[in-house]
């Protein structure tokens, strides 16, 4: 195996091949690699999952079946099977009472050459009572008196198909005297707060629990082996943040005239947190350096006024910005609801999308070259080649999981000077995993609700009360109400899932008539917006959709939402489309339409959509019931795959590592001190090469 360029030697045995290791063959390498084990380095990080207690006696009546005991006796007589397929039964005797050591596919010589008949042995296993005699089916040890004595703890690992116990607790023990010696690397404050022992001894005692609690997440050996994990992460984010950062940007400083107008304008005044996020922005444009920042807020926080007046920003500054949407539907929408805004303050917005063909496209790219166009709304129509700005000053990219990086990468070469980035998610993010995935961008939060927004009556009802659902449904669309109806999620293909929806759609046609619509993801564009239209302006009561209406669909006169077998969504997924709703002047109501039994899994989902609207709550719960993968979608997430650190538990470990890797880079930019050598020896152990790259830039 060749290594990598800079990797100190120290590290060479850790990162050799793991069959150069005591016992490990060929299909010991095969078992471990299925495990994700290729190198020493994996397997002194991949800790014991669980342990079993072996508690020693001395009498085998002091035995409490079943439980796994370790006991000194006699072996007495072997009777071999009478017949093929039955065990091997060995009599062994603590000299008062007996026990029967049971064995199946018997291997002879092993089970004579290891209990001859005479000899004292310890065996330890699982003792359970059978015909009212003690017995022992395939003794775990079977160990000579003068043998080294077991302990009373041993850990479990994780095993593959071609791997014993035995095997990977010896190959284990053989990687970690490959340890080389390892200078501090973090910061000493943070170990004497916490008691926190040295690397090498954190992996010793992670390796050799005594007991249940040291398996514990919080016990000082695993807390520190999962900061260490966390700081080589943060490190590498901070790096890359830097690296980022020295983009030289251009400072955009506003006057803050058209802010004041459009805020005028409003019926309420933004809320602190709001203003809060306008700040940091405003900072940020007015720095020398280039801004790359996410502003992340719930379902109707009002992200939408922060990005008009970071926009507005960029135009008293005399540039222009650009506002980025994942679909036209909501392209249009953004253009819509800033339209009134832009008009206030006499300035001029456009909408592009894929549609805007001939003359009325060709006018557009003019007047936006010219600098006649000071915000432009579009799709990734805006990459396309002869869409050129007169300076564009701010890029805002809505819904930021729905670009890639090479389309962010792509976005930021618009202009001579990349503009600044202000990406904008309405998923609210447990704060532990937008750390982790959004680390190299700075963060705002808009965490209050604007005055005016309504909260949502949720409701769970089962489909077998659909008759009674679709009654009242009839009542509050006599009344003039506006509903959304969701179809359920009926497998992964849209196919399938769009059968269901059509389905729907023509019995609820059927009932209440042509105030009915339908919007699915397979409908061509202008059929989807016409369906859209409709429903936004009045011509249809009741919009059937699948949930292409997730993100981002605005329509305030919508008061009623129904989701069908809604327990068959995320968490995460329920609550955008709840937002949805809530968003005029009218009380909204949510309905869960759910089919029983649910499972523990589904009823939890319900249950806390039922009683909170707090989208972080709602992410944290939903972080805790799918794991950090599933939360973001780990192959689209570039979600680092953690050995040790559990990020559902160990978000406070989190935010520490953060804190110490940026300042520790403020004190030592190019890792020359001592602790930043130490931390160069931590990123290779962690195999963050990528990183070690850009701290020779300094």
């Amino acid at each position: 195996m060749t290594e990598p360029k800079g990797r100190p030697p120290a590290l060479f045995p850790l990162f050799s091949d793991v069959d150069t290791l005591p016992g490990i063959g060929a299909r010991g390498r095969a078992a471990l690699s299925q495990l994700g084990i290729e190198r020493p380095r994996d397997l002194i990080l991949t800790l014991p999952t669980g342990g079993v207690v072996r508690r020693r006696i001395d009498r085998i009546a002091d035995a409490r079946p079943p439980e796994i005991a370790t006991i000194a006796v006699t072996v007495g007589q072997h009777v071999p099977p009478a017949t093929r397929g039955r065990p091997w039964r060995v009599h062994c005797s603590d000299g008062a009472n007996d026990l029967m050591l049971v064995f199946f596919h018997p291997r002879k010589e092993w089970i004579e050459s290891h209990l001859p008949t005479g000899a004292r042995r310890v065996v330890s296993g699982k003792v359970e009572i059978f015909d009212g005699l003690a017995q022992m089916v395939h003794p775990d040890h079977v160990l000579r008196e003068t043998d080294p004595p077991l302990p009373e703890f041993e850990p479990v690992y994780p095993l593959a198909a071609g791997l014993t116990r035995k095997a990977m607790a010896k190959a284990v023990a053989a990687a970690l005297t490959r340890l080389p010696p390892m200078a501090e690397w973090i910061d000493p404050q943070v170990i004497a707060q916490r008691g926190w022992p040295d690397m090498a001894t954190a992996l010793h005692r992670a390796h050799d629990p005594q007991s249940l609690r040291d398996l514990s997440p919080d016990a000082p050996a695993r807390a520190r082996l999962a900061y260490d994990e966390l700081l080589a992460h943060q490190m590498t984010t901070a790096l890359v943040r830097r690296e980022k950062r020295r983009l030289r940007g251009r400072p955009s400083r506003g006057d803050g005239r058209l802010r004041r107008t459009v805020l005028g304008s409003l019926p309420w005044p933004p809320t602190a947190a709001q203003r809060r996020a306008v700040e940091e922005i405003a900072a940020d444009l007015a720095s020398d350096r280039r801004m790359n920042r996410l502003l992340q807020g719930d379902v109707g926080s009002g992200k939408t006024l922060v990005a008009m007046l970071s926009a507005l920003i960029a135009v008293e500054a005399g540039g222009q910005a650009v506002l980025m949407a994942p679909t036209e539907i909501l392209a249009r929408q953004h253009a819509r609801a800033l339209e009134p805004l832009a008009r206030a303050a006499g300035i001029r917005l456009a909408a592009l999308t894929g549609r805007d063909k001939g003359e009325l496209r060709a006018q557009l790219l003019e007047d936006l070259a010219a600098g006649r166009i000071d915000i432009l709304v579009g799709t990734h129509a805006v990459f396309q080649k002869g869409v050129e700005f007169h300076d564009l000053r701010l890029a805002i990219i809505d819904e930021q999981h729905r670009f890639g990086v090479a389309q962010r990468l792509e976005l930021s070469a618009k202009g001579d000077v990349p503009p600044d980035m202000l990406i904008m998610t309405a998923t609210p993010i447990p704060r532990s995993l937008a750390m982790t995935q959004y680390g190299d961008l700075d963060i705002s939060i808009l965490d209050e609700k604007p005055p005016g927004r309504q909260p949502i009556t949720t409701v769970m009802i089962s489909d077998q009360r659909f008759d009674e659902v679709t009654a009242r449904l009839q009542r509050a669309l006599d009344q003039g109400a506006r509903a959304y109806w969701v179809c359920p999620l009926v497998e992964e293909s849209e196919v399938t899932d769009l059968t269901a929806a059509e389905a729907r759609f023509q019995s609820l046609r059927a009932r209440f008539g042509d105030t009915v619509r339908l919007v699915h993801g397979q409908m061509p564009a202008d059929q989807r917006d016409a369906a859209m239209a409709d429903f936004a302006g009045g011509r249809a009561q009741l919009l059937v959709a699948t949930t292409v209406i997730e993100v981002g669909v605005d329509v305030p006169q919508a008061t009623i939402m129904v989701i069908e077998r809604a327990e068959s969504f995320g968490l995460a997924q329920l609550h955008q489309l709840r937002g949805r709703v809530g968003r005029g002047q009218g009380a909204s109501t949510c309905l869960l339409m759910y089919h029983p039994p649910l499972n523990e899994g589904g009823a939890r989902r319900l249950t806390t959509l039922r009683d909170t609207d707090d989208g972080f709550r709602i992410a944290e719960v939903d972080l805790q019931m799918r794991g950090a993968g599933d939360v973001i979608g780990t192959a689209q997430s570039g979600l680092p795959r953690f050995r040790i650190a559990d990020l559902e538990n160990q978000s406070g470990l989190m935010a520490v590592a953060r804190q110490d890797a940026r300042a520790l880079l403020e004190r030592d930019p190019t890792l020359e001190s001592p602790r930043g050598q130490a931390i160069r020896l931590l990123m290779w152990l962690m195999s963050q090469d990528e990183a070690i790259r850009l701290v020779t830039v300094g």
